[in-house]
């Protein structure tokens, strides 16, 4: 076993026969042991380079190897089992910091090996540039509407990256975008107004859909269930999310779990012609935004 290899010490001769008879006897427990021990090392420092860590996974693998120093030298301070579990644990911790990340990570893995992803209701169809400055428009008033008359609202607006469970959750509509449509999903006493519609390119997918919450406590406490899910979205998927505070009546543009409030028209309109772009260009047309 990889413990009975790490309990040599620095006795570098009982340690060269160590290795003869590690590999000399080498099995698939063996086999299995090593990659599980450096497979944690590895997805580790994977998580922490994929999201920029860089000085977090420098603070990971100088622990990484004061513990490795500690086992072999000074008379093997640290027991192979110890060492093992110090290797675990400190791995824990850091994906415990990341864990959205982690957590976006599988959900990914997930969608791609089952074919998890929402279908791609009206991507088939072909928009021009004016369908698309419609649909911003239509979509700008009802937010100020909304806004205006403290109706609370969470749109999210999908680029084909949310999980199926998440349209499974409200109730597919499949309808072109409009003020009036919008405004009513949200009208307080409608029966889907709590949850989140969300927008697929030129039409509204479904309305009354059933968000993760963030987990992060940075944000402040007058969030309330509605901020949350809407955050908590853009973490584990590639998608905007314009909410509307029942509260306040005050807009925030939500993207990667960064939240801009008090959102204008302008912020409003900009937002949506980034979003109209990016769907456009891979449909290999012209930005709706003119020359960029």
């Amino acid at each position: 076993m990889l413990t009975k290899l790490l309990a040599t010490g620095y006795n570098f001769p009982a340690l060269w026969e160590s290795i003869v008879a590690f590999f000399t006897g080498f099995g698939v427990l063996y086999a299995v042991e090593i990659v599980l021990f450096f497979g944690i090392i590895f997805f580790v420092s994977k998580v922490l380079r994929d999201n920029d860590a860089t000085k977090l996974m420098l603070v990971y693998w100088v622990m990484l190897l004061a513990g490795a120093a500690m086992r072999v030298f000074d008379g093997g301070i640290m027991t192979a089992t110890f060492f093992v579990f110090y290797v675990v644990l400190l791995s824990s911790v850091m994906l415990i910091i990341f864990n959205v990340e982690v957590k976006k990570y599988f959900w990914d893995v997930h969608k791609a090996k089952t074919g998890g992803m929402e279908s791609n209701t009206g991507n088939a169809e072909t928009y021009s540039q004016a369908d698309s400055e419609r649909c911003i428009a239509n979509i700008v008033k009802a937010l100020q509407n909304m806004s205006k008359n403290n109706v609370g609202a969470l749109i999210v607006l999908s680029r084909g990256s949310l999980p199926k469970q998440v349209l499974q959750s409200g109730v597919t509509i499949n309808a072109e975008i409009s003020t009036q449509m919008i405004e009513g999903v949200f009208f307080p006493k409608a029966p889907l107004h709590d949850g989140a519609m969300v927008i697929h390119g030129h039409k509204i997918q479904a309305a009354g859909c059933f968000l993760p919450l963030t987990q992060k406590t940075i944000y402040p406490k007058e969030y309330g269930t509605r901020h949350r899910a809407g955050i908590g979205i853009t973490e584990v998927a590639n998608v905007i999310s314009l909410i509307v505070s029942e509260e306040t009546g005050i807009i925030s543009i939500v993207n990667q779990g960064n939240v801009t409030r008090y959102a204008d028209y302008d912020m409003l309109i900009e937002a949506l012609k980034d979003y109209y772009w990016q769907d456009m260009a891979l449909s290999g047309k012209k930005s709706i935004g003119g020359n960029r």
